[in-house]
């Protein structure tokens, strides 16, 4: 325009004028007549403040109270806007500035659809919805729904999902209890299930004797084997209490290890064994076979074990239960080795392992590690097992197992209900510590006055003394030959019982135990040893 304000007045042909960027489009007719078109071109008129953006002039800028800085689009300078759900002038504080706007006080705009309640907030609104209804309530929102439409949504999303889980979780129930009955049967057959089936049913009247257990039945039985239930453990297993579902109450062995080479023999010990029918052996009830190693189920005794009674317990146990104690176990040691229908090897006779029940009657226990012995032989070969303390000698060094191995073991038995004292005991001296060696030591030194229990002392008769100590020293042999067999150790002892009935220990025996008393505190005097008659020869 170089500074003329009428340019069209000296040379038509040049207009100037200001005009919005792209709102002119030239065309030729306006070459005529140009004035009345510059007149309707649409002029925009763009500002800022200062020469700094936002961020350089935070801390002066001079936006007011609910607004907020922009950066201007000329490249300089800023601007101020309201902030959302006010209005107003930016620049200003107070009534003047930004204030907030009431969505709803404008009925004829009113932000909630749907019967929705409309209340205004700082800033903005809130729709709510009434009752039964769900939602935003907001025009541009979800609005508001009747409830049973989402109850209907939400209940067929979540049928939906349900649905799934469940058949998910019975899929994964079924292949778990699918491959727990094919590991129950996989242990049953390699156990030796199939072939206790046939001993079973060959043999006439077995079906009530050996029952075969479910895993279910037993783990009920024990409460999932609770260790409340424990009555006892070794080195062979876990002894629990278990009650059946008719009320009986069991002990149920939990055998840790089981030679794969012997299932055969296994089984058929099973077989035999429940066909024991004697009163003071524990009844063998059946076995289950379906977990890893078989469990055995027994009859249960309540009153714990001999070892607990003699060794442990507060009170002091009778000569005369100590003495019937011996004889029901020798006897069933006796029928164990000829009167079965073949002939077991207890292997581990034990105080522990014969338990007593309410009346004090004697139960051998626990044939873990028993041997069924061939009608044909009298002793087998086989991997020494057994107890420190009770193991005979000749089989450790031999390792042939024979009916005389029961026969020392029980013999040790003798000398702990004679002394009251523990098989192996670290109290005693080095040389001392096994008590049957301390035992034969003792009689040859006649030192029995710190030996034999002072109890049995006052309550035994001289003479039963006498003859039970003798029957303990022959049945501690070191020839398993020279000691007597079980049927003649029984035979003893019922014949030492016997005697104990017909001796009156009412008045006559007063001064005799006052006289076996006096004897057993003078050990050096050669009249103990005359009275004993015994000749203590290791090798007789």
């Amino acid at each position: 325009m170089f500074g003329y304000k009428n340019v069209s007045d000296f040379y038509n042909c040049s207009y100037a004028f200001v005009a919005e960027k792209g709102s002119f489009r030239f065309v030729e007719n306006e070459l005529r007549n140009f004035s009345e078109t510059a007149k309707d071109m649409a002029m925009r008129l763009d500002w800022s403040i200062g020469n700094y953006n936002c961020s350089s002039a935070s801390g002066s800028f001079i936006c007011g109270k609910n607004s907020f800085c922009v950066d201007s689009t000329m490249g300089t300078g800023y601007l101020c806007n309201c902030s959302e759900g006010f209005s107003g002038n930016p620049y200003l504080n107070g009534t003047r500035g930004c204030q907030d706007i009431d969505e709803c006080t404008d009925l004829e705009n009113n932000p909630c659809v749907g019967g929705a309640r409309c209340r205004n907030k700082v800033p903005g609104y809130q729709c709510i919805c009434p009752f039964s209804s769900a939602g935003d309530g907001r025009k541009n929102g979800s609005g508001c729904k009747k409830l049973y439409l989402v109850i209907e949504a939400v209940l067929g999303t979540g049928l939906g999902l349900g649905v799934v889980l469940l058949c998910g979780l019975w899929f994964y129930f079924a292949l778990k209890k699918r491959t727990l009955v094919k590991l129950k049967e996989q242990y049953f057959r390699q156990n030796g299930g199939l072939l206790l089936k046939q001993q079973v049913s060959n043999r006439e009247g077995m079906t009530e004797c050996a029952r075969i257990f479910s895993y279910e039945e037993l783990k009920a039985a024990t409460q999932d084997y609770d260790k409340s239930r424990i009555l006892g453990s070794g080195g062979y297993g876990t002894v629990y209490k278990g009650i059946l579902e008719d009320g009986s109450i069991v002990a149920i062995k939990k055998s840790k290890v089981m030679d794969q080479s012997q299932i055969d023999q296994f089984i058929n010990e099973v077989v035999i064994l429940t066909q024991i029918n004697h009163r003071n052996v524990v009844k063998l009830l059946g076995c289950c076979l379906e977990t890893e190693v078989p469990t055995l189920v027994y009859e249960f005794i309540c009153n714990g074990t001999l070892h607990h009674h003699i060794h442990e317990n507060g009170t002091q146990m009778s000569w005369s239960n100590r003495l019937r104690i011996a004889v029901e176990t020798a006897e069933a040691l006796s029928y164990l080795h000829s009167a079965a229908s073949m002939p077991i090897f207890h292997r581990d006779v034990k105080s522990s392992n014969i338990l007593l029940d309410e009346t004090y009657t004697a139960k051998v226990a626990d044939f873990g590690i028993s041997r069924l012995v061939p009608l044909d032989q009298t002793q087998i070969p086989t991997l020494v097992q057994g107890t420190l303390g009770y193991l005979d000698p000749e089989y450790f060094q031999t390792s042939q197992l024979t009916e005389k191995s029961d026969v020392y073991s029980f013999g040790v038995v003798l000398v702990e209900l004679l002394t009251g004292q523990k098989p192996v005991s670290f109290e005693r001296s080095q040389e001392d510590s096994n008590l049957a060696m301390y035992f034969l030591s003792s009689l040859k030194t006649k030192d029995l006055n710190e030996f034999l229990d002072k109890n049995v002392v006052k309550e035994g008769n001289l003479e039963e003394l006498r003859r039970v100590t003798e029957l303990a020293r022959k049945c501690l042999i070191l020839k398993g030959d020279k000691r007597p067999t079980m049927k003649e150790v029984a035979q003893e002892l019922v014949n030492i019982a016997a005697f104990c009935k017909q001796s009156d220990q009412v008045g006559e025996d007063d001064n005799e135990q006052q006289w076996a008393m006096d004897l057993f505190d003078q050990a050096s005097d050669d009249s103990f040893n005359a009275a004993l008659s015994i000749t203590y020869d290791l090798e007789r």
